[in-house]
């Protein structure tokens, strides 16, 4: 499941809702919710989750969980087309591989991503080399 299936369920359970009293309270249909929770529709819209947030008391900090679970529930990735080759190879293995990967190599995935951002954190700058002039040759 999407983490906005598995964060819309627990909503609304631990809210005493229904699938069709959520669907009355936010204005969607009952299959809609449904399809929500189960995995098949794919993220909602920002219009779904406005109308879920004016319509169940939920926290700050919930609702901010809410929209975080929503954008990471995207099941498609979109790449620049001048992204270099290596981007699409990269990409094309995974596809293939990622309804086996087991929880622990998606750890470790995801902590080579942090790693990569916390060395442009650290990172020095660049020290620039002076360009030796056609006048000065070396010794």
């Amino acid at each position: 499941m999407s983490p906005f299936s598995e964060f819309l369920h627990s909503i609304r359970v631990r809210h005493g809702l229904r699938q069709v009293e959520l669907a009355k309270l936010v204005g969607y249909e009952q299959s809609y919710i449904s399809a929500l929770e189960v995995g098949l529709k794919g993220p909602p819209t920002e219009e779904f989750v406005e109308r879920l947030t004016a319509a169940v008391p939920l926290t700050k900090e919930e609702q901010e969980a809410l929209r975080a679970a929503a954008q990471a529930s995207h099941r498609k990735l979109v790449i620049e087309p001048d992204a270099p080759a290596d981007i699409y190879w990269l990409l094309r293995d995974l596809r293939g591989e990622v309804e086996h990967l087991t929880p622990a190599q998606v750890r470790m995935i995801r902590e080579v991503l942090a790693f990569r951002g916390a060395m442009h954190e650290s990172r020095e700058p660049a020290r620039r080399l002076k360009r030796r002039t056609s006048m000065e040759a070396p010794m």
